[in-house]
């Protein structure tokens, strides 16, 4: 099973505030969306409770929650208390491709056991609470680079940036 890290990031690595996103950037949310659908998507409890209503859980996956309360019961997923729980549930289901869709910590959790990160780096900074892990760029290969400018629904420039584990 491949384990893929998703998020979307700005230039000093904030992925957050206030247990929401900064951006709104549609053409973002669509590729996650896709890239996603069908599949294990493995978040933090506080990141679970920032989905809308309407998304909550996310249709059209499996979704795992890893908390460290230990009575915690979400209608619609699978709570655990470790990585390594969720990732045993995706495998044991026979997943192709589990994704690590943060937050922080979960991310600084997954950079030990992700085989692909699908990065949308935004270019600009932005205040806020929530931070990408900083990674050793040298264990990394970039094999794909596709930019998005601005445009009239999107008020930032970003890329999107397939980087693979060496």
């Amino acid at each position: 099973m491949k384990i893929a890290m998703i998020a979307a990031v700005a230039e000093n690595r904030v992925i957050g505030k206030d247990n929401d996103l900064i951006w709104r950037l549609p053409d973002d949310m669509k590729f996650f969306m896709e890239k996603t659908s069908g599949h294990h998507v493995i978040m933090g409890r506080k990141n679970f409770e920032s989905l809308p209503p309407k998304y909550s859980p996310l249709p059209n996956r499996t979704n795992i929650i890893i908390t460290r309360q230990k009575d915690l019961f979400i209608d619609g997923a699978h709570v655990v208390h470790h990585l390594d729980e969720a990732l045993e549930i995706a495998k044991d289901n026979g997943e192709e491709e589990a994704f690590i869709i943060g937050g922080g910590e979960i991310y600084k959790l997954g950079l030990a056991v992700a085989d692909i990160m699908y990065l949308t780096e935004i270019k600009a900074s932005f205040d806020g609470d929530a931070y990408f892990p900083e990674f050793d760029r040298t264990q990394w290969t970039e094999i794909d680079r596709i930019n998005h400018p601005i445009d009239s629904k999107h008020k930032y420039e970003f890329d999107f940036v397939t980087y693979k584990h060496r």
